[in-house]
C-alpha cells in the first residue's frame, strides 16, 4: 500500500474567534463545524502531482500485518566465482527480462541438501547444496541456453541428449559445455556450449549448484528460530513466489513454463521433510564427516510452475483428517497441536476443499494437503500445490481468541489460498502482467465460501469492509495502475513484486464482482467452469478468459449486453482509476468523469479522457429496477427522474457491486437525506453505508459540499448498524483529527453533535460487552467496528467507555485466564 494520505489540518485565527462566537447554537455549529471540516479534509490539489504510485504488499492487503524487520537481507552482489557480461558481450536475450522460446522444460529431478541440524546455535545464515536434472525441448536450433538463477554457485554444468524415448531418458551423447557464466542484472545463467541444440531434441541439463539460507528473510529458502516446549528450535522453509525460485536451483523461473518435478530432500533424521506431494520413500546418506542423514523422495507432481515448488523441513507434530479420501495435515508447535490451536482450521479446511470441489465441478487433483503454520512469515500465507505456508497468528487460534474476528480472518485466510488450488496452481496466468486472475478470483471466492459456511453473514457489508472500501480510497485516475498491464511495460525483476497490492487483490475482486452482478451467477459460474476445465494443468491470459464469458452469453438470450464481455471489462481492467457517476433526478441525465484525488473545480487537473462501459442496477423507493449501461459520456434515462413535490428517492449502484463512486444533485441528494431523517430503515443498510462512504469521499475530493455529506449524519440517532457508524466515524473522526493539535478548537463541536447521536449504539454494545460480550464471536461487523466505535467514544469524553475500559481492564489483570477482554480496544 502507499503511504497515508497527509492532509492536516489548518485553521486561521479568525476562524477560531468567529466559532467561538457561534459555538452556543447547534445548527449554526453544525454549519461551521462543515466550513472546517471541508477544509481540513480536502486534498489540495498542489499535492497531488507529488503522489506516487502505490507501492507492493507482499501480504493480502486485506489481512497485512505491520512488516516484522528481519535484520538480514540477501547479498547485492554476484556470488563469488561467477562472472557478468562486462563491456566485452554485446547486447544479447540476456539483457531481456524474459527468457527466449528457445527451451520448453518437461521435467525437473531435484535433490536439496540443507545443512540444517538440531541443537545448534544457529548463524544468521546456513548452507545448502543441491542438484537438478532438467529435461527439456529445444525448439529453435541453440548453442547458447539461458536459465535463472540468483545467488547459487553453480559448481558443474553438463548438457546430455538427443535423449532417447526408448531408453528411458538415458543417453550417452554429451554436448560439450564450454563456458558458463551469469547475467547478474536480468538473473540469468548462461551455458555456452560447443555445439548447438536441435528443433525437436529433448535434452537433460545436470546442473549442481550452492547458496545460502537466510533467517526469516522469506524469499527462496530460509529458517526460523522460535520456542517450542521450553527449547530453542529451528525449522526450514520455502517461498518461491514470484520469483524466488531462482535462489534455490537453476530453472526456467517464468509461470507458462510449467513442467512435473521429483523432489527429494536430505535433512537430519530428527525432522520431518513436507514438499508438494506425499513422501514416496526415505533412505540414509552420510556426509564428509561420516554423520548420517535423511534422505526424503517425494511423489511426482503434477504440471506446475516453478513458484509452487515448496519444501519444509520441522521438528513439528500435526493433526489429520480425510476430506473425500484425501488426507489433510496440519503442522504446527507440539505446544500449539497439543493445547489444540489447529482444531478450528483443521475441521475447515475439509470443508472448503468440498464446496469448492462442487461449485467447480473440478477435484482436487493432490492426493494430500498439508498446511504448516510458521513462527513467523511475512507474506501471511502462500498456496502451493499440497503444501500450504501460513504465518501462525493467520492459522491458529488462541485461548484469548474467542471474542476477536480470529476466527474469521482464518476462515477468509483459508478460503483465499484454498480458491487458488483452481485459480493459479490449476489455471496459472500466463505471465505476471495478469496476476489478478488468480488473485483476484481467489479474494471474490473467499466470499462465496464464507457465505455458504455463514448464510447470514451480511455479504455485501463485509465486502465493503474487507475488500471495496480500502481500494476505492487508493484508486484514482491520475497515479494509480491498471489491472492488467502490457508484458512488454515491464524491464525489472523487481516490478514483478511490486504487483502484489491492492489493486490485483481488491480491486481484481471487485471487478470479478461486478462481471457477476451484471450477468447472474450462474452464467458467472458457467463460464468460470468452462475457463477452468479448459487451460487445465496449462496457461491462460485475460482474454482467453473474456472469450469464455462471451461464449455463455452467446448460447443464451435473456441477458442482454451493449458490448462484448472483452468491450466491456477491458475498460476496466486496462484503464487505471474508476468514474464518478452523476445523477441529475431533475432531468434523469447520467454522466460519467474519472475520479481524482482532489479534483480542481472547473478545471481540468490532467487530461484523462477515459471512459468506462458502465452497468447501473439501482433501486426506486426500495424496490429494484432493471439494469441500465451509460456506454458513454452521458445519457437520459426518464424513469429515473424525481419530482421536488414528492417523496420518491433514486439510489444507484446496488449493493454497491459497481466498481464506482454515485453523486447526485441537490434535488438528489435533499430526497436521500429526507428519507433518512424519516425513515432510515427504508433505505437498505448497505445503501446507508454506501451514501455516507460515497459523499465524504466526495466532498473530500472537491466532488460536493461538506455540507451535504454532513447533512446524511443527522439521522444517526436512529442508526443501529454498527457497519454504518464504522463509514461515519472513520470518515469524520480521521487519526489527523485526533492527533492534530491544532484540531483544538473543532473538538468542542464535534464533540458536542456526536455524542447526542452516538450514544444510542454505544449503549447497545456497551451492555452487550458488561452482559454477554461472548455473543459478539459471531458478529464480524462488530468486530470490526468496535475499536473504532471505542476509540471515538473515549476520545470525546464518554464517561461510560472510560469507565467500560478500565473494567476491562482490571477484569482481564485479575483474571486473564478465564476473562474475555477485546484486545484491540
Amino acid at each position: 500500500m502507499g503511504p497515508p494520505s497527509s492532509s492536516g489540518f489548518y485553521v486561521s485565527r479568525a476562524v477560531v474567534v468567529l466559532l467561538a462566537g457561534l459555538a452556543a447554537a447547534l445548527l449554526l455549529a453544525l454549519a461551521v463545524l462543515a466550513a472546517l471540516y471541508g477544509r481540513c479534509a480536502r486534498v489540495p490539489p498542489s499535492e497531488l502531482l507529488h503522489r506516487g504510485v502505490p507501492g507492493a504488499a507482499t501480504s493480502r492487503p486485506s489481512t497485512q500485518e505491520e512488516p516484522r524487520p528481519t535484520g538480514h537481507t540477501r547479498p547485492t552482489r554476484e556470488p563469488a566465482g561467477t562472472t557478468t557480461p562486462g563491456n566485452g558481450r554485446p547486447p544479447g536475450p540476456w539483457d531481456q527480462l524474459r527468457l527466449p522460446p528457445w527451451l520448453v522444460p518437461l521435467h525437473y529431478e531435484l535433490e536439496l541438501w540443507p545443512r540444517l541440524r538440531p541443537n545448534e546455535s544457529w548463524a544468521p545464515t546456513l548452507t545448502f547444496t543441491g542438484r537438478v536434472n532438467i529435461t527439456v525441448r529445444c525448439t529453435v536450433a541453440t548453442a547458447r541456453l539461458l536459465l535463472h538463477s540468483l545467488f547459487l554457485e553453480c559448481e558443474s554444468a553438463e548438457v546430455r541428449g538427443p535423449l532417447s524415448s526408448g531408453t528411458g531418458d538415458r543417453t550417452a551423447g554429451r554436448v560439450p559445455v564450454d563456458d558458463v557464466w551469469v547475467a547478474f542484472d536480468t538473473q540469468y545463467l548462461v551455458l555456452e556450449l560447443g555445439g548447438a541444440l536441435q528443433p525437436g531434441g529433448r535434452y537433460e541439463l545436470q546442473l549442481s549448484f550452492s547458496g545460502l539460507v537466510y533467517q526469516d528473510l522469506r524469499e527462496g529458502l530460509f529458517f526460523n528460530v522460535y520456542t517450542d516446549q521450553g527449547e530453542r528450535r529451528a525449522l526450514l522453509a520455502s517461498q518461491m513466489e514470484p520469483t524466488f525460485a531462482r535462489s534455490v536451483f537453476p530453472c526456467f523461473d517464468e509461470p507458462a513454463l510449467k513442467a512435473t518435478f521429483n523432489i527429494t530432500i536430505i535433512h537430519h533424521p530428527s525432522y520431518v521433510a513436507l514438499s508438494n506431494m506425499p513422501k514416496l520413500g526415505q533412505s540414509a546418506r552420510r556426509d564428509a564427516n561420516g554423520s548420517t542423514w535423511t534422505v526424503t523422495t517425494f511423489s511426482t507432481t503434477p504440471h506446475m510452475p516453478t513458484y509452487l515448488v515448496a519444501l519444509a523441513v520441522c521438528d513439528y507434530a500435526h493433526v489429520d483428517r480425510t476430506e473425500r479420501g484425501k488426507e489433510i495435515r496440519i503442522w504446527a508447535r507440539k505446544d500449539a497441536i497439543a493445547n489444540g490451536n489447529a482444531d478450528f482450521a483443521l475441521n475447515l479446511t475439509g470443508p472448503i476443499f468440498s464446496f469448492l470441489e462442487d461449485l467447480f465441478n473440478i477435484s482436487y487433483p493432490l492426493p494430500k494437503t498439508d498446511i504448516i503454520a510458521l513462527p513467523t512469515f511475512d507474506n501471511s500465507a502462500m498456496e502451493n500445490w499440497g503444501l500450504l505456508i501460513f504465518d501462525e497468528s493467520l492459522l491458529l487460534m488462541q485461548p484469548n481468541d474467542q471474542v476477536t474476528d480470529k476466527k474469521a480472518v482464518i476462515s477468509f485466510i483459508l478460503s483465499h489460498e484454498i480458491g487458488h488450488q483452481w485459480f493459479g496452481n490449476l489455471v496459472t496466468m500466463n505471465w505476471w502482467n495478469d496476476i489478478w486472475l488468480k488473485e483476484g478470483f481467489a479474494s471474490y471466492f473467499e466470499f462465496a465460501v464464507i457465505n455458504y459456511f455463514n448464510p447470514k453473514f451480511p455479504r455485501n457489508e463485509i465486502f465493503f469492509s474487507n475488500i471495496l472500501h480500502n481500494v476505492l480510497s487508493e484508486d484514482h485516475a491520475l497515479v494509480s495502475r491498471a489491472v492488467s498491464l502490457k508484458v512488454e511495460n515491464f524491464t525489472e525483476t523487481s516490478e514483478i513484486n511490486e504487483l502484489f497490492d491492492l489493486f490485483t487483490y481488491n480491486k481484481g475482486a471487485s471487478l470479478a464482482r461486478m462481471l457477476s452482478s451484471f450477468l447472474n451467477e450462474n452464467l458467472f459460474l458457467s463460464a468460470l467452469k468452462s475457463y477452468l476445465k479448459t487451460f487445465s494443468y496449462s496457461n491462460a491470459e485475460q482474454d482467453d478468459l473474456w472469450r469464455h464469458f462471451q461464449m455463455v452469453i452467446d448460447d443464451q438470450n435473456k441477458i442482454l449486453l451493449p458490448a462484448t464481455v472483452k468491450s466491456i471489462m477491458d475498460r476496466w481492467t486496462r484503464q487505471s482509476g474508476f468514474p464518478v457517476i452523476t445523477l441529475n433526478v431533475s432531468t434523469g441525465a447520467i454522466k460519467q468523469e474519472p475520479f481524482y484525488l482532489g479534483k480542481v473545480k472547473n478545471e481540468t487537473l490532467l487530461a484523462h479522457n477515459d471512459t468506462w462501459i458502465v452497468p447501473i442496477l439501482w433501486i426506486k423507493n426500495g424496490i429494484t429496477q432493471s439494469l441500465v449501461w451509460l456506454d458513454k459520456s452521458s445519457k437520459i434515462f426518464p424513469e429515473m427522474q424525481v419530482s421536488a413535490y414528492d417523496h420518491d428517492w433514486v439510489i444507484l449502484n446496488l449493493n454497491m457491486t459497481g466498481y464506482y463512486r454515485v453523486n447526485y444533485d441537490t434535488l438528489g441528494w435533499k430526497k436521500l437525506n429526507q428519507q433518512l431523517e424519516k425513515d432510515p430503515k427504508a433505505i437498505p443498510v448497505i445503501h446507508r453505508l454506501q451514501l455516507i462512504d460515497d459523499a465524504f469521499s466526495l466532498s473530500k475530493h472537491n466532488y460536493i459540499e461538506i455540507e451535504t455529506a454532513l447533512d446524511l449524519t443527522k439521522y444517526l440517532a436512529e442508526e443501529d448498524e454498527i457497519i454504518v457508524w464504522y463509514a461515519v466515524l472513520v470518515n469524520l473522526v480521521t487519526k489527523d483529527l485526533v492527533f492534530d493539535a491544532n484540531s483544538y478548537d473543532m473538538y468542542p463541536l464535534l464533540k458536542k453533535y456526536l455524542l447526542k447521536r452516538l450514544i444510542s449504539i454505544w449503549n447497545i454494545y456497551s451492555t452487550v460487552i458488561r452482559e454477554n460480550v461472548a455473543v459478539l464471536q459471531d458478529d464480524y461487523l462488530a468486530l470490526v467496528a468496535l475499536e473504532k466505535l471505542f476509540e471515538t467514544a473515549c476520545w470525546l469524553g464518554l464517561e461510560d467507555c472510560l469507565q467500560l475500559s478500565r473494567e476491562l481492564f482490571k477484569n482481564w489483570v485479575n483474571h486473564p485466564e478465564n476473562e474475555y477482554i477485546l484486545l484491540k480496544i
